[in-house]
């Protein structure tokens, strides 16, 4: 059984999760993108899809691609800290279970071997891929040049967000047409 089809019938948390597990991810080895995300949403996880909410589209602006170029996996791994939807707190979903990545996490990275460029997204993925330590995500986000064009870590695209993008307005400015840039080039060598 390849590890794509071992994750997708994990059930390790099935006692932990608000909803029964349904592991959400997109991988192959090929990728030259890796999007580490925190964990699926409510509607990510009832569509069966990563980003198939706000957060999707306006990742998506960010990367300058289309849906289908979104989901198709020779372009991007997507893969979460945690696959399945954790629940809501009183601020919104909450952490991804750390069983998942203690689990699955070695492995999938010893998987992508044709990865070029990680896009962190969130604390969560940012304390476990960043080489660095950083107080906040403003502050990596800030320090961007640090670990480019391997790396770069993003604030969630999540519309609670909002805020933090009008108040730094140099992300959309300075950052972005960089990420758009590389993530072009990466895929102009695949098929698409």
């Amino acid at each position: 059984m390849e590890l794509i089809d071992k994750i997708r019938a994990c059930t390790l948390c099935k006692e932990r999760l608000p909803q029964p597990p349904k592991p959400i991810l997109q991988l192959t080895d090929s990728a030259p993108i890796l999007i580490a995300g925190q964990a699926p949403g409510i509607r990510a996880h009832e569509q069966g899809k990563a980003f198939s909410d706000p957060s999707g589209v306006r990742l998506r602006s960010w990367l300058g691609v289309s849906e289908n170029e979104f989901y198709n996996p020779s372009n991007f791994a997507i893969v979460p800290m945690g696959f399945c939807y954790p629940g809501t707190g009183k601020n919104g979903d909450l952490p991804p279970l750390p069983l998942c990545a203690q689990t699955w996490r070695a492995d999938i990275m010893t998987q992508l071997k044709n990865r070029k460029l990680t896009l962190v997204l969130g604390q969560y993925a940012m304390n476990y891929h960043s080489k660095r330590r950083y107080k906040t995500v403003t502050e990596a986000v800030e320090d961007w040049h640090s670990s480019w064009p391997e790396q770069l870590i993003l604030p969630h695209p999540s519309p609670r967000n909002n805020r933090w993008f009008k108040r730094n307005p140099w992300f959309e400015q300075d950052v972005i047409p960089q990420l758009q840039a590389r993530v072009r080039q990466l895929l102009g060598s695949v098929d698409l």
